[in-house]
């Protein structure tokens, strides 16, 4: 049974975009009058965000905010504090910023408001670390603790991808060491892998675009999780040495963090092996402080104390200050095991997987097949290469692969691209099983909203079907119920889209496409149609039908090995191509349709599950039918090419 002490230390939070025009609201809350207004030498745009809300209630500004809090700094902060008879405290910027409000508002009572502008997370914790003497001491008290904290994503947009690294990386920090702290318990455990699981997840978007609101979104909630946790639970070595690091050697706070968290998480592996495999399960990836390590050089952090400045020779005495007091951590803590970590972090070796006396040499080699992709033309083909290879030698190796097994999966690769050509594309119906073709697709396609969600291509789809006017039958004379489509295009507006080129495609009622069906003459059940004035368009064609896909080759043995069916719910493939807009590819099931829950590739979301509803009597063309036919009205939204 697991035994732990719960303790919380809640502060009011307000997060979104803009909510920095609420401030003025919360100071006056507060029933605060004179504000002392604290940033860094670099925050000067956002001070003047600041100012502009709060008018005149800030009667004073300092701008001297520091790293590592140096108390000579406090002081002159606390000078123009009791000069100007502040009662209140705002800070905005990062760690530097937050840390000076924390040690004025112990020494003064204050309180305080934090509006973070990275993802340090210390806004959130009752701690301070101050620097005298070329000391950094830390110490804990609920009087530290700020009482509000308003997160405006929009003051982050600015912060430039390296420092956003960084900073995402030192939250990283703070949720990897509360998993593995004495004081663990399940409240940080469940905020500590959301945490990990939204920094792994958003780093690499916000590196690909750095306006991605979410991926900012999705930091600054990972940052709040992560100092909460770093709030409640101790911390161990990392925070240790990063402390020693940056208050003794004058390091860069984010930076150490950075480089020093993939070898402090090696070194204490061996002691917490349930930590790093939840850890590893968040990241997505087979070995923890390998992926971190991974994670920041694909992202181009720092990986090496070299970087930041420090010399060899202050090796040794880093780890004996590191470990000259005694301090809760996993794995005993000592001098010669601190030198090694901190030479390996020197130096940027990569973290070996497994870290339990695995053998070495397949590390080193998957290292000298990623080096050799350092010099392509293309860096993002490079990137992708190289964590191709990290992530299939760690799967070799994790699986301890036979030679046989290799070569099955090589004949089995073979004979999947043997059975690709015109009509038939195995290799996609992999990668439809696989998921891999739905999880592309939700990276790619499915991030706006207010959009049509997308869905998979498919290994069906044909380019240049005919193309035929409205109303047309494009079922070609096939049994089955007649189906009419109405359907309008618009923008995320709701405007109509015209001229809009929409290619639709279906199976027949026995479940199979026409490129199947070789004694078919010319295509049927697909067409191209193009929107009206008011983004309109209509046709007939069938009720489409659940259908298995091709199972005859190598995916469907796979299939069969695993006991899983073949079957898709029964659906119908759109394409929506119009100028000044992003292409959808989508597909519409029938709600009530067989397989729902258990389609195959995996393709099923819940918005494009829509009704088909039965109808009887007249058609809206005035086709005459005898007993029940279907109908299909849908609205596909799609958004403009440059969202």
């Amino acid at each position: 049974m697991r035994t732990f002490v719960y303790t919380s230390h809640p502060s009011r939070v307000i997060f979104g975009s803009g909510t920095v025009d609420r401030l003025r609201e919360e100071i006056e809350r507060l029933g605060r009058h004179r504000v002392l207004l604290l940033s860094g030498p670099d925050l000067a745009w956002a001070s003047a965000r600041i100012r502009e809300t709060l008018g005149d209630l800030v009667a004073a500004e300092f701008t001297g905010a520091a790293m590592h809090t140096p108390v000579e700094v406090t002081e002159r902060a606390l000078a123009v504090l009791r000069e100007a008879s502040a009662d209140c405290l705002v800070a905005v910027g990062g760690g530097s910023t937050t840390g000076l409000s924390k040690a004025l508002a112990l020494r003064t009572g204050l309180p305080q408001v934090i509006l973070p502008t990275t993802y340090a997370g210390s806004e959130v914790t009752p701690v301070l670390g101050e620097t005298r003497d070329g000391q950094k001491v830390t110490q804990a008290s609920p009087a530290i603790l700020p009482g509000t904290v308003v997160y405006d994503v929009d003051l982050t947009l600015g912060l430039p991808v390296p420092l956003s690294v960084t900073s995402g990386v030192n939250a990283l920090a703070h949720a990897v060491e509360a998993l593995y702290s004495a004081d663990a318990n399940p409240v940080t455990d469940g905020q500590a892998l959301e945490a990990i699981s939204r920094i792994g997840r958003a780093l690499p978007r916000l590196a690909a675009d750095p306006a991605d609101r979410d991926a900012r979104a999705d930091l600054l909630q990972a940052a709040w999780l992560a100092g909460t946790c770093l709030a409640t639970v101790g911390m161990g070595l990392h925070h240790k040495l990063c402390h020693t690091l940056g208050g003794s050697f004058g390091l860069p706070h984010a930076q150490t963090h950075t480089v020093i968290l993939p070898y402090a998480m090696a070194y204490n592996a061996p002691a917490a092996p349930d930590a790093m495999r939840r850890i590893a399960e968040a990241l997505g990836v087979p070995d923890a402080p390998a992926g971190v390590h991974d994670l920041v050089a694909s992202l181009g952090g720092p990986t090496s104390l070299r970087e930041l400045g420090m010399a060899e020779s202050e090796l040794a005495r880093a780890a004996e200050l590191a470990a000259a007091t005694p301090y809760p951590n996993p794995r005993e803590v000592t001098a010669e095991g601190i030198e090694g970590l901190l030479s390996d972090a020197w130096h940027g070796r990569r973290p070996a997987a497994g870290h339990t006396g695995a053998d070495p040499r397949p590390a080193r080699l998957t290292e000298q097949v990623v080096a050799s992709f350092a010099g392509a033309p293309d860096p993002r083909v490079g990137a992708l290469l190289a964590d191709l290879v990290r992530h299939l030698h760690a799967f070799v190796t994790d699986n301890d692969l036979t030679e046989s097994e290799w070569q099955y999966a090589i004949d089995f690769l073979t004979r999947t691209g043997q059975l690709c050509g015109p009509t038939r594309q195995e290799f996609v119906l992999l990668s439809d099983t696989l998921g891999v073709s739905s999880v592309v697709d939700l990276l790619t396609n499915s991030r706006t909203p207010d959009t049509t969600p997308s869905a998979v291509l498919g290994p069906f789809y044909v380019a240049g079907p005919p193309e035929v006017p409205h109303g047309s039958d494009i079922s070609g004379g096939l049994a089955g119920t007649p189906l009419w489509v109405e359907t309008q295009v618009t923008d995320t507006a709701g405007r109509p889209v015209k001229d809009a080129v929409v290619d639709v495609w279906q199976s027949n009622e026995d479940g199979f496409y026409d490129v199947q069906l070789p004694d078919l003459d010319g295509p049927v059940l697909r067409a191209r149609l193009r929107t009206d004035a008011e983004g309109r368009l209509t046709f007939w064609s069938i009720l489409p039908a659940a259908y298995p896909i091709p199972d005859d080759g190598p995916v469907g043995q796979m299939l069969a090995a695993v006991g899983r069916h073949p079957y898709r719910a029964p659906h119908l493939h759109f394409m929506i191509d119009a100028p000044g807009h992003r292409r959808l590819v989508t597909q519409l099931f029938v709600a009530g349709g067989a397989y729902l829950d258990g389609d195959t590739v995996f393709g099923v979301k819940d918005e494009l599950v829509v009704d088909y509803a039965p109808q009887t009597g007249p058609t809206p063309d005035g086709r005459r039918l005898d007993g029940e036919w279907r109908r299909l009205s849908h609205i596909f939204r799609i958004a403009p090419s440059a969202e």
